[in-house]
């Protein structure tokens, strides 16, 4: 992921398993806090 998410939030729905969780680890990665 190229985007530089420091200081922003998102907000993943299904993120328990799937590709909701990948979603939800690549964003934290790139800086993003994950609610």
């Amino acid at each position: 992921m190229a985007a530089d998410l420091n200081g922003k939030t998102a907000v993943v729905t299904g993120a328990a398993s799937g590709i909701g969780k990948e979603i939800a680890l690549e964003l934290a990665k790139a800086g993003a806090a994950v609610a």
